[in-house]
């Protein structure tokens, strides 16, 4: 029987396009994906349709979803041979190309479907995609290209305008809510993500007001009987959960291997719930092997993450990860522990429904914070901050193989640039004007945000070579490279946090301003636990000075590397066992509380 003549005999080739859809839904419904699709197969094969190409379109939609990409590319082509104008099919092409990180070939498409595209929705979609891919591959102009055109077209977008406040934070792009089409200043400052806005202000009622935000709009409702309640009673060892995407060479992962190692195995069980990527990397491998359980979270949904973690009898799960990218917040809503405790992740509060404790310290959270956090303090005694004394280090590179003048005062930042504010980096500018024989010594993140820095040199009269920008290197020489460096200038109102740990670890004193957040605090609570509080400053003229006369200064500067020299590495802040123990009595404390 040839093919015309089984096509008659189909009667499923018979039907309307409206009839077609309506059986391939019922069939999907019913858990028969690939039936549907083939389906509209045999439709399409038998059909001369003049809107055929939207039965193209769905025929490859299910092809996609089934993970059958070569076919649905023929598909969604077919589309585009009976309708050449049709923007759908050239979005959903974009997306498997990106998949097959075809870049180039993701962005042209989705080029040409904005072109193409006869509705607002889907030239929206082009635009979006496009900048969120580029974005990722850190083109950042051609992403706040794409942002501002969409924004233009449809202001009140708070996705697109939450990435375009943070591209350029990272490209260094002052003023930072530069207007773009009809978007309110309002808009601007409610699109602000949390983590952006602790890089725009140290106001935390304005930090409180972003995660809230966040909290409200992304994060399911927590639910509304905890799972911890439907599981046995907890009893033996206390057992804690780490719930992280971040543990591998990432600055969570860089601060927590000894904690995950000292933990006391008498009193404690250590779990990792986890979907960082996995790799054979050192770092990775070491944090792996601290554990007593290793649970895979990678392709699992969030709420069978969350009954994995109850059935697993967790006393105390902490969040390393709060909002930063890659979060699974939808996992702590369920509540799968009777105590879930924010570290790290997010130096600050989340907002987040079901996270009942933020672990702090008397100089990160003082009281005069707690109104605007929904988590409580844990207050440890020394310092909220654990890091790791086991961290490689390179040998000590010479200041000539750094690019770096053997007789100038080198002052250094190696935070990442988009904590770079105006506010503070004209602040080091006039500092460089004062201090003339010295030079700024920064990372080279993005050429847009060296050219940005190098634009207000000129504005301020520096000289161009007195910034130096150092590449990005492996940890082991970013570690060397602060001896070359006679004293680090602090972010704000993002201070550094590894960044000041690993300065202070390698001998380097860090010059900070302190304000009214837990993320602005940071520093000055790793300086008061090391014993430099002289250090810690709680304004900007007040940093700014300090900072010149310790510029003009070398043989004060040369006493704080000596008293590092010799005291800090046995100071509070790198007694890794004294702060493992702080921690771990908190977590007894809560968890019997609990048991009780």
């Amino acid at each position: 029987m040839d093919s015309v003549t089984a096509a008659a005999t189909d009667p499923d080739t018979l039907l309307s396009l409206t009839a077609l859809m309506e059986r391939a839904a019922a069939l999907q419904a019913a858990g028969q994906a690939a039936a549907a699709a083939d389906l509209y197969g045999r439709w399409i094969a038998a059909s001369a349709s003049p809107v055929r190409h939207v039965a193209c379109f769905n025929w490859g939609t299910l092809l996609s979803a089934l993970g059958r990409d070569p076919e649905a590319e023929a598909a969604y082509l077919q589309a585009l041979q009976v309708q050449p104008r049709f923007a759908p099919a050239r979005l959903n092409l974009g997306h498997l190309h990106e998949r097959r990180k075809e870049v180039d070939a993701a962005l042209a498409q989705w080029a040409q479907a904005f072109d193409d595209a006869d509705t607002l929705d889907h030239r929206l979609h082009a635009l979006n995609n496009s900048a969120r891919l580029l974005e990722a591959q850190r083109r950042f102009p051609e992403a706040e290209a794409q942002m501002r055109r969409s924004l233009e077209l449809k202001p009140d977008q708070f996705d697109v305008i939450q990435h375009h406040v943070h591209v350029r934070q990272k490209q260094c792009a002052w003023p930072l809510y530069a207007p773009v089409g009809d978007v309110t200043p309002n808009q601007l400052l409610l699109g602000t993500s949390p983590l952006a806005m602790m890089n725009v202000s140290d106001d935390p009622a304005l930090q409180l007001l972003a995660a809230q935000r966040f909290a409200y709009e992304r994060v399911p409702r927590a639910a509304a009987v905890p799972l911890h309640t439907q599981g046995p009673a907890r009893s033996g060892r206390i057992k804690i959960g780490y719930l992280s995407g971040d543990l591998h060479l990432h600055a969570v992962g860089l601060l927590t291997p000894e904690l995950f190692e000292l933990h006391d195995r008498s009193r404690f069980e250590v779990w990792a719930f986890c979907w960082t990527p996995e790799s054979d990397t050192p770092q990775r491998q070491r944090i792996l092997k601290a554990m007593d359980h290793h649970v895979r979270l990678a392709g699992v949904d969030d709420q069978t993450a969350a009954r994995l973690i109850a059935q697993a009898g967790i006393d105390v799960l902490v969040d390393l990860q709060g909002l930063t990218s890659g979060a699974r917040p939808a996992i702590l809503g369920q509540r799968p522990a009777p105590v879930q405790v924010s570290y790290l992740g997010l130096p600050g509060t989340s907002a987040l429904p079901g996270v009942d404790w933020i672990l702090a310290d008397d100089f990160a959270m003082p009281a005069a914070l707690e109104p605007y956090c929904t988590e409580r303090p844990i207050r440890l005694p020394h310092c909220y901050q654990v890091s790791d004394r086991q961290r490689a280090v390179a040998p000590t590179p010479t200041r000539a193989q750094c690019g770096l003048p053997e007789d100038r005062f080198v002052y250094c930042s190696f935070n990442n640039n988009h904590k770079f504010t105006f506010e503070v980096f004209t602040a080091w500018m006039r500092i460089l004007q004062q201090v003339p024989d010295s030079v700024l010594w920064l990372l080279a993140d993005n050429d847009t945000a060296r050219e940005n820095m190098l634009r207000q040199a000129d504005a301020h009269g520096i000289a161009r070579e007195r910034l130096v920008f150092a590449p990005r290197v492996a940890p082991p020489e970013y570690l060397a490279r602060f001896a070359c460096a006679d004293l680090v200038l602090d972010t704000f109102p993002y201070n550094a946090g590894t960044t000041a740990s690993d300065a202070l670890w390698m001998g380097t004193p860090i010059l900070t301003r302190s304000g009214r957040s837990y993320i602005s605090r940071m520093a000055g609570s790793l300086l008061t636990a090391v014993g430099l509080p002289d250090l810690i400053t709680e304004t900007l003229p007040a940093y700014e000075k300090l900072a010149v006369d310790l510029g003009r200064t070398p043989a004060r500067v040369a006493s704080y590397k000596r008293y590092l020299a010799e005291h800090g590495r046995q100071s509070p802040l790198f007694d890794l066992p004294l702060l493992v123990r702080d921690i771990e009595d908190a977590f007894e404390r809560l968890a019997l509380q609990h048991r009780r």
